[in-house]
């Protein structure tokens, strides 16, 4: 998906620009939240933070793509339908504990492998994304 990561440190690029910047990078962000629900709704292990979730994904779905776009460095679309995203606030009704946030992260990991990321995109984008899912957490 990915051909090429400047050494760390030397590159400057947001992650929405390494994801592909406006010619792939909503399609590859896509893609990537497709995959994330995909193993979240089938991989056994993370069937508490499933739990957590309506039946029907759609939603879901459509949120994080948006929420990661912009937070990516995308066009914010998130906020330009929802406003701030205020997650901690939109979390606080579910138990988000030490295992949900690792179930979390399993299910992007996970996502990101199956997508092929190039290693080194994969450990700066998964480094950035456990600080969030860390702070998610309210148990």
């Amino acid at each position: 998906m990915i051909d090429k990561i400047e050494e760390a440190g030397s590159d400057k690029r947001t992650f929405f620009e390494l994801l592909g910047g406006e010619a792939s990078g909503v399609e590859n962000i896509r893609q990537l939240v497709e995959t994330f629900y995909d193993i979240m709704d089938t991989d056994p292990k993370v069937k508490t933070l499933r739990d957590m979730h309506q039946p029907d994904l759609t939603s879901a779905r459509e949120k994080l793509f948006m929420f990661l776009t912009g937070w990516t460095g995308g066009p914010q679309l998130y906020i330009e339908r929802y406003g701030h995203p205020r997650l901690r606030a939109r979390h606080m009704p579910f138990a988000v504990d030490e295992s949900a946030r690792d179930q979390w992260m399993y299910c992007m990991i996970r996502a990101m492998h199956q997508l092929a990321y190039e290693d080194d995109l994969m450990k700066k984008l998964a480094s950035q994304l456990y600080g969030v899912a860390d702070f998610m957490r309210n148990q």
